[in-house]
Protein backbone atom coordinates (compact mmCIF):
# COMPACT_ATOMS: atom_id res chain seq x y z
CA UNK A 1 0.00 0.00 0.00
CA UNK A 2 2.64 2.41 0.74
CA UNK A 3 4.43 1.41 -2.21
CA UNK A 4 1.64 2.40 -4.32
CA UNK A 5 1.22 5.92 -2.40
CA UNK A 6 4.57 6.80 -2.79
CA UNK A 7 4.80 5.80 -6.83
CA UNK A 8 1.58 8.38 -7.06
CA UNK A 9 2.37 11.47 -5.33
CA UNK A 10 6.63 11.28 -5.90
CA UNK A 11 8.47 12.43 -9.09
CA UNK A 12 10.63 9.97 -10.20
CA UNK A 13 13.69 12.67 -8.77
CA UNK A 14 12.26 12.77 -5.15
CA UNK A 15 11.31 9.39 -4.97
CA UNK A 16 15.64 8.58 -6.07
CA UNK A 17 16.26 11.28 -2.87
CA UNK A 18 13.93 9.56 -0.46
CA UNK A 19 15.09 5.56 -1.37
CA UNK A 20 18.79 7.08 -0.63
CA UNK A 21 17.33 8.51 2.65
CA UNK A 22 15.77 5.64 3.70
CA UNK A 23 15.91 2.46 1.98
CA UNK A 24 14.56 0.15 4.35
CA UNK A 25 10.38 1.57 3.60
CA UNK A 26 11.20 0.20 -0.15
CA UNK A 27 10.86 -3.34 -0.41
CA UNK A 28 9.78 -5.10 -3.20
CA UNK A 29 6.14 -6.75 -3.03
CA UNK A 30 5.54 -9.16 -5.26
CA UNK A 31 1.27 -8.71 -6.20
CA UNK A 32 -0.62 -11.71 -8.57
CA UNK A 33 -2.69 -9.99 -11.08
CA UNK A 34 -5.15 -11.20 -12.87
CA UNK A 35 -6.07 -14.65 -10.64
CA UNK A 36 -9.61 -14.94 -9.28
CA UNK A 37 -10.71 -16.65 -6.48
CA UNK A 38 -11.00 -20.05 -7.01
CA UNK A 39 -9.27 -20.37 -10.31
CA UNK A 40 -8.42 -23.61 -10.35
CA UNK A 41 -12.43 -24.14 -11.48
CA UNK A 42 -12.25 -21.50 -14.00
CA UNK A 43 -10.39 -24.36 -15.87
CA UNK A 44 -12.00 -27.15 -17.76
CA UNK A 45 -11.76 -31.12 -17.58
CA UNK A 46 -9.07 -32.25 -19.17
CA UNK A 47 -10.55 -35.91 -19.71
CA UNK A 48 -13.68 -37.09 -19.43
CA UNK A 49 -12.57 -39.42 -16.39
CA UNK A 50 -12.89 -36.42 -13.72
CA UNK A 51 -15.59 -35.00 -15.04
CA UNK A 52 -18.29 -34.47 -12.36
CA UNK A 53 -21.58 -33.43 -13.55
CA UNK A 54 -23.91 -30.69 -10.89
CA UNK A 55 -27.06 -29.03 -11.02
CA UNK A 56 -27.25 -26.04 -9.64
CA UNK A 57 -31.48 -25.01 -8.52
CA UNK A 58 -32.06 -21.40 -8.13
CA UNK A 59 -34.37 -19.88 -5.49
CA UNK A 60 -36.69 -19.93 -8.43
CA UNK A 61 -35.95 -23.26 -9.06
CA UNK A 62 -34.18 -22.82 -12.28
CA UNK A 63 -32.05 -25.57 -13.01
CA UNK A 64 -28.72 -25.01 -14.34
CA UNK A 65 -26.55 -28.46 -15.62
CA UNK A 66 -22.32 -27.33 -15.45
CA UNK A 67 -19.50 -30.08 -16.44
CA UNK A 68 -17.29 -29.81 -12.92
CA UNK A 69 -14.07 -31.98 -12.61
CA UNK A 70 -12.55 -33.60 -9.63
CA UNK A 71 -11.42 -31.06 -7.10
CA UNK A 72 -13.95 -28.50 -8.02
CA UNK A 73 -14.91 -26.52 -4.83
CA UNK A 74 -18.78 -25.77 -5.26
CA UNK A 75 -18.89 -22.35 -4.85
CA UNK A 76 -16.22 -21.35 -7.31
CA UNK A 77 -17.75 -23.64 -9.56
CA UNK A 78 -21.05 -21.91 -9.45
CA UNK A 79 -19.44 -18.26 -9.45
CA UNK A 80 -17.82 -19.45 -13.27
CA UNK A 81 -21.19 -20.25 -14.58
CA UNK A 82 -23.02 -17.40 -13.06
CA UNK A 83 -25.05 -18.86 -10.41
CA UNK A 84 -26.54 -16.51 -7.98
CA UNK A 85 -24.77 -17.90 -4.69
CA UNK A 86 -22.82 -15.56 -3.07
CA UNK A 87 -19.72 -16.44 -0.89
CA UNK A 88 -18.96 -13.44 0.75
CA UNK A 89 -16.66 -14.78 2.88
CA UNK A 90 -14.30 -15.86 0.12
CA UNK A 91 -14.61 -19.80 1.10
CA UNK A 92 -12.77 -18.87 4.26
CA UNK A 93 -15.82 -20.26 6.33
CA UNK A 94 -17.04 -17.00 8.09
CA UNK A 95 -20.69 -17.03 6.84
CA UNK A 96 -23.38 -19.01 5.66
CA UNK A 97 -23.75 -17.16 2.05
CA UNK A 98 -22.58 -20.22 0.17
CA UNK A 99 -25.51 -22.32 1.74
CA UNK A 100 -26.97 -25.09 0.20
CA UNK A 101 -29.47 -27.85 0.19
CA UNK A 102 -27.99 -31.01 -1.04
CA UNK A 103 -30.08 -33.77 -2.80
CA UNK A 104 -30.91 -36.35 -0.05
CA UNK A 105 -28.94 -39.01 -2.14
CA UNK A 106 -25.71 -37.09 -2.25
CA UNK A 107 -26.02 -36.09 1.63
CA UNK A 108 -23.79 -39.30 2.83
CA UNK A 109 -21.50 -39.12 -0.06
CA UNK A 110 -20.37 -36.22 0.84
CA UNK A 111 -17.52 -35.82 4.10
CA UNK A 112 -18.96 -35.17 7.66
CA UNK A 113 -19.12 -31.75 8.48
CA UNK A 114 -16.55 -30.40 10.36
CA UNK A 115 -17.81 -28.38 13.93
CA UNK A 116 -17.33 -24.77 12.57
CA UNK A 117 -19.17 -25.54 9.28
CA UNK A 118 -22.04 -26.71 11.62
CA UNK A 119 -21.40 -23.92 14.06
CA UNK A 120 -22.44 -21.53 10.81
CA UNK A 121 -24.93 -23.28 9.83
CA UNK A 122 -26.77 -22.71 13.01
CA UNK A 123 -26.47 -19.35 12.27
CA UNK A 124 -28.06 -19.51 8.61
CA UNK A 125 -31.85 -18.70 7.60
CA UNK A 126 -34.02 -21.77 6.18
CA UNK A 127 -32.14 -24.73 7.34
CA UNK A 128 -32.46 -28.03 6.58
CA UNK A 129 -31.35 -31.78 7.29
CA UNK A 130 -29.57 -31.12 4.00
CA UNK A 131 -27.95 -27.88 5.02
CA UNK A 132 -23.84 -27.20 3.68
CA UNK A 133 -21.77 -24.62 2.68
CA UNK A 134 -21.35 -24.84 -1.07
CA UNK A 135 -17.45 -23.53 -0.44
CA UNK A 136 -17.14 -26.76 1.60
CA UNK A 137 -18.23 -29.42 -1.22
CA UNK A 138 -15.58 -30.39 -3.26
CA UNK A 139 -15.99 -32.33 -6.28
CA UNK A 140 -15.18 -36.49 -6.33
CA UNK A 141 -16.14 -38.93 -8.94
CA UNK A 142 -18.45 -40.52 -6.42
CA UNK A 143 -20.31 -36.96 -6.42
CA UNK A 144 -21.22 -37.29 -9.89
CA UNK A 145 -25.20 -36.06 -10.87
CA UNK A 146 -25.57 -34.69 -7.89
CA UNK A 147 -27.93 -31.21 -6.79
CA UNK A 148 -27.53 -28.30 -5.24
CA UNK A 149 -30.25 -26.15 -3.99
CA UNK A 150 -29.85 -22.04 -3.26
CA UNK A 151 -32.26 -21.43 -0.35
CA UNK A 152 -34.45 -18.54 -0.84
CA UNK A 153 -32.47 -16.31 1.14
CA UNK A 154 -28.94 -16.07 2.79
CA UNK A 155 -28.03 -13.50 5.80
CA UNK A 156 -26.78 -11.21 3.23
CA UNK A 157 -29.01 -10.86 0.58
CA UNK A 158 -31.51 -8.37 0.08
CA UNK A 159 -35.17 -9.10 0.26
CA UNK A 160 -36.22 -6.84 -2.62
CA UNK A 161 -34.46 -8.87 -5.25
CA UNK A 162 -31.43 -6.92 -5.42
CA UNK A 163 -28.96 -9.86 -6.72
CA UNK A 164 -25.33 -8.90 -5.02
CA UNK A 165 -22.27 -10.49 -7.50
CA UNK A 166 -19.59 -12.70 -6.34
CA UNK A 167 -16.61 -11.52 -4.68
Amino acid sequence: MFRLIVNRFFTPQSLRTVRSITPTYFRPIHVTSGLRHGEYEWQDPKSEDEVVNITYVDKDGKKTKVRGKVGDNALYLAHRYGIEMEGACEASLACTTCHVYVHPEYCDKLPESEEKEDDLLDMAPFLKENSRLGCQIVLTKELDGIELTLPKATRNFYVDGHKPQPH
